[in-house]
């Protein structure tokens, strides 16, 4: 049996979203393989990532609160199938009016504990009574699923061909999934007939992967553009530079224009992340100045002659607020 997603999570089990949110990045940064040396990083790194797909929508939540581990192969419009059909069957609880009227029968833990002294529900006979089995009802077509596909920024710029296991309530399954160069955060891959079993010959569902780029140290990804900073010394700002810059792709060139500050951006078109059905995205360096944190003798008396001839003064645009005269304070060093 797998573990409680809660669990997992480290959460309870009246957690809010954002709760759960901040335990799967905490859990995620914690167990990541390229973080996390130890070799059952990866697979409490897929368990993570399970447990978050699951809790975090409201639906699939609901289903998994009710079923426990069989919530896989529940219909996820089963409550709208049961509102519309009614259940008859030959259990007690199954009467007109849906899984409302299980409490009444004491079915209301549909994680196997019987409560108020109901029988413990049995999922094969649940589905059957609900969706047809026994009544000459139509085949019902399998749910479709969803799990969490996380990929570095480079893995989804470069795509490719990638096995990924998942775990069932059958136990774990692996996948050869074909991932597209470009793909991006939310973006979904669809495994045709992988999903929940069909009830009474229906047909299997589809399992969609869903793409979670993960945090990078170097990479910002906004839509298809990539956002990278660019370090700069005093003199490449001011005099102007060409100076390599890495991508996911690999090195470029950027043209840095004289008199560049801290903050600029230097867009490069078509070296963002890549698009099969459209533009490529673009590369965004955001220019950085950084100075020298030693400074040789040298390099000081260039720096001091410069302060004597140079006119510029980067505070004389600022408005100043309050009295005029300025106060003289020394700033703490952090």
């Amino acid at each position: 049996m797998a573990r409680d997603y809660y669990d997992v999570l480290g959460v309870g089990r009246n957690a809010g979203p954002e709760e759960i949110q901040a335990a799967y990045r905490r859990q995620a940064r914690a167990n990541h393989p390229d973080v996390n040396r130890d070799p059952a990083a990866e697979d409490r790194f897929k368990e993570v990532n399970e447990a978050y797909h699951v809790l975090s929508d409201p639906q699939t939540r609901r289903r998994y609160d009710r079923f426990g581990d069989d919530f896989r192969r529940v219909p996820e419009d089963w409550e709208d199938r049961v509102s519309r059909s009614g259940v008859r069957g030959g259990d007690p609880g199954f009467r007109e009016g849906g899984f409302s009227d299980f409490r009444d029968a004491g079915y209301t833990d549909f994680r196997g504990s019987p409560t108020g002294g109901g029988t413990e529900v049995d999922i094969e006979d649940l589905l059957g009574g609900l969706f047809g089995r026994g009544r000459g009802g139509a085949p019902v077509g399998g749910a479709d699923q969803e799990a969490e596909l996380p990929l570095t920024v480079e893995e989804a710029y470069r795509g490719g061909r990638r096995e990924v296991q998942l775990s069932g309530t059958s136990g774990p399954r692996t996948y050869t999934v074909t991932i597209p160069p470009g793909v991006v955060d939310g973006q979904r891959i669809r495994l045709g007939g992988e999903g929940g079993r069909g009830l009474g010959g229906g047909p299997a569902g589809d399992l969609y992967l869903v793409v979670r780029i993960l945090p990078h140290e170097r990479y910002r990804l906004v839509g298809r553009d990539v956002v990278v900073q660019l370090p700069v010394s005093p003199w490449e700002a001011a005099l102007g530079a060409t100076v390599p810059v890495t991508t996911p792709g690999g090195e470029v060139k950027v043209t840095v224009p004289p008199g560049s500050s801290t903050g600029r951006r230097l867009r490069l078109r078509g070296e963002g992340m890549p698009n099969r059905r459209g533009a490529r995205g673009d590369l965004i360096a955001e220019v950085a100045v950084l100075v020298p944190p030693r400074l040789t003798p040298r390099e000081r008396e260039l720096f001091s002659e410069l302060a004597n001839v140079s006119t510029f003064d980067p505070r004389r645009e600022l408005p100043r607020s309050g009295s005029d005269s300025p106060r003289g304070r020394k700033a703490a060093t952090s």
